[in-house]
């Protein structure tokens, strides 16, 4: 490999990834499989199975594949340090609430997988606002951007 096919270390990378980092992506990842498994479920349950509306659980089924794409693509731009994924990481958890909340009314299995949901979504806000996190992917505080210039 010549050196111009060297890649330059960037210098996101010159450092170890922090583990808060790590584990953000991890229950990105989590809830993007967790997701992907529910619509493969209603997918597959909607095309053999005898729901009440057949049509309406192929399309949720789809929704729910395409809805994990978003914690998926999260978590491995948190793995690779890219600083773009911190907002589709921060939003699906967020997101992740009220549907906890709403897992948390029902009488029934549903209050377990609210109180799991919550417990990961807040867990996941916490790690990506850390400041280890947002140093990692190099994202700077309110007035950053204007202190380098300044400098």
């Amino acid at each position: 490999m010549s050196a111009e096919q060297t890649p330059a270390p960037d210098a996101s990378t010159a450092r170890p990834r922090p583990g808060r980092l790590t584990a953000a992506a991890a229950l990105a990842a989590l809830e993007g499989l967790a997701l992907a498994a529910g619509g493969a479920y209603l997918f597959v349950q909607g095309l053999t199975g005898s729901p009440d509306d057949r049509r309406q659980a192929v399309t949720g089924g789809v929704t729910l594949i395409v809805l994990a794409l978003l914690p998926l693509l999260a978590a491995r731009g948190l793995l690779l340090r890219r600083r773009w994924s911190r907002g589709p990481a921060v939003i699906t958890q967020i997101l992740a609430l009220p549907v906890a909340y709403n897992l948390l009314q029902a009488d029934s299995v549903a209050i377990p997988a609210g109180i799991v949901l919550a417990v990961v979504a807040v867990a996941a806000l916490v790690l990506l606002v850390n400041p280890a996190t947002t140093a990692a992917l190099g994202i700077r505080g309110p007035g950053g951007a204007e202190e380098s210039h300044q400098r």
